[in-house]
């Protein structure tokens, strides 16, 4: 179990650095964007940035979830090359034609905003971006099949170096704001699926067959709703901020969720990515049921620990990230959308009996009855809360998603997942930051020094609560005496071995 936890944890980590990468972007870039582009335009480029993300999940079609489940099915094992080509071409014609309808609508659609000529550029660009990335998408799923992780790092990377690069010239120097910002995007995009192609053609057969194609349209077609739906959850409310407020109040709210999005970069969506692929792997051995219930437990003792980490330090995060002071209010929600990231977390786990069951459907449905009460909670809290009105809204619908998630899975998959350690970990999150609250009227250097301390007491006072178990307790033991004296942990192992 040991073993199979540590494998996980080695791909995560690798996938972590390949994610961050391409995440960290918008973090690294704060300064910049904060100094030269006014929270109005901070709001048009985060509401851009949405779109592009909601159109590309929700253009591939699920395919990549496709071709990730059966390249470890026995009957797909050797058509593993044929299925990636077959995938490959759907998604290129996708693409062609996304550009074909999008390029020629695109000065009508932007007619319909204030600045019309800024927008016609910006939605070209934004096609381009999309159909770069939906196949950049597919290559880097393959990728994730394969187990290349450092290959899947090393492209990301250098797209990373290539975006910073070119968002500086454009932003700092050429001074061309978003339009700068969305050209340094698709020079990235661009390069990354130069770096990948060439590997892929190597997976290829360029054999075109229906039949896989149908296959894997019907696996990844509930998929497509569930993708709209966790999009419209994640993204949704910065149209109604919008609507309701103006670009300033949603350039800050999308600032916020940026900063407490850190927790969802570093560690969920790199956990989700290497987690379903040993997780399909695992799935029928012996123990998996167990792997799973662990896997959740360290998973959401991480995002706690974690998240209470970056919400007692949100203010002076982004203090010392936006350059203008105008920024700074953004730090109020970000609290909210840390608590909803955790649930939103643990729920990639508890979606794993509907994967492995081929009962995709039900993640739609989920997804969409979440999104659909994100919806009407933002249209209800907005016009009075505005954007921490959008916060709250975000938190009530991951919870409850959670919850469907966690009944609806076990009707098919039952695994006996440690709640009650989820809910002591909870508890201590939630009070451990309301004490921490009590710190506002501090001097800076006290208030910092009680905040360090808060975090790490987090793990330590989960002992008396029973949190761990004896098993735990001797493998943290070990791992300290491990570290603290690493030449005789290595004598005593021999030792051990020769007995």
């Amino acid at each position: 179990m040991l073993q199979k936890i540590k494998y996980t944890l080695k791909h995560t980590t690798i996938y972590s650095l390949g994610n961050i990468t391409t995440k960290l972007i918008g973090i690294i870039l704060l300064p910049l964007y904060t100094k030269h582009i006014t929270v109005s335009e901070y709001g048009v480029l985060g509401i851009l940035e949405s779109t592009i993300l909601i159109l590309t999940q929700v253009l591939i079609l699920g395919q990549q979830h496709a071709f990730l489940r059966f390249h470890d099915l026995e009957e797909y094992k050797n058509n593993r090359k044929t299925t990636l080509f077959t995938i490959f071409i759907f998604i290129v014609g996708i693409s062609i034609f996304l550009n074909l309808i999008g390029q020629c609508f695109a000065t009508k659609l932007a007619s319909l905003f204030a600045k019309p000529v800024d927008f016609t550029i910006y939605f070209r660009l934004s096609f381009y971006i999309i159909a770069l990335r939906l196949i950049n998408k597919l290559f880097l799923n393959a990728l994730r099949a394969k187990e290349k992780s450092t290959f899947y790092v090393i492209g990301n990377i250098l797209k990373l170096a290539i975006v910073l690069g070119f968002n500086i010239y454009f932003v700092a120097f050429a001074k061309i704001g978003v339009k700068g910002i969305l050209y340094s995007y698709l020079i990235g995009d661009a390069v990354l699926f130069l770096i990948l192609f060439p590997n892929m053609i190597f997976e290829m057969i360029p054999k075109f067959n229906r039949k896989i194609l149908i296959a894997s349209l019907t696996f990844g077609f509930p998929l497509i709703f569930t993708a709209l739906a966790g999009m419209l959850l994640n993204q949704g409310d910065r149209y109604i901020l919008k609507y309701f407020v103006d670009y300033r109040e949603a350039g800050l709210y999308i600032l916020g969720y940026k900063i407490a999005g850190v927790l969802n970069m570093f560690f969920i969506q790199s956990f989700s990515m290497s987690l379903l692929p040993i997780a399909y792997k695992m799935y029928g051995q012996k123990g998996d049921k167990r792997y799973y219930s662990k896997m959740l437990t360290y998973f959401v003792f991480v995002l706690f620990w974690a998240g209470l980490g970056l919400a007692l330090f949100g203010k002076e995060l982004i203090k010392a990230l936006a350059l203008n002071p105008d920024y700074w209010l953004a730090y109020t929600i970000v609290p909210y959308i840390i608590l909803g990231y955790i649930f939103s977390g643990a729920r990639s786990i508890l979606n794993l009996g509907l994967y492995l069951k081929k009962k995709t459907k039900y993640i739609a449905y989920n997804t969409i009855g979440a999104a659909v009460l994100n919806i009407v909670l933002n249209f209800i809290l907005i016009p009075k809360y505005e954007m921490i009105g959008a916060a709250v809204a975000t938190v009530i619908s991951f919870i409850t998603l959670y919850f469907v998630t966690y009944f609806v899975a076990n009707r098919f998959y039952k695994i006996p997942y440690e709640n009650m350690k989820l809910v002591k970990m909870l508890i201590l999150a939630v009070v451990l930051f309301f004490i921490s609250t009590l710190t506002v009227n501090l001097n800076i250097l006290p208030r910092i020094l009680i905040k360090v301390a808060i975090i790490i007491l987090f793990p330590f006072i989960l002992y008396p609560m029973k949190f761990y178990e004896p098993i735990e307790i001797l493998r943290i033991k070990q791992s300290w005496q491990k570290w603290k004296n690493p030449k005789n942990w290595r004598y005593n192992i021999t030792k051990i071995k020769l007995r």
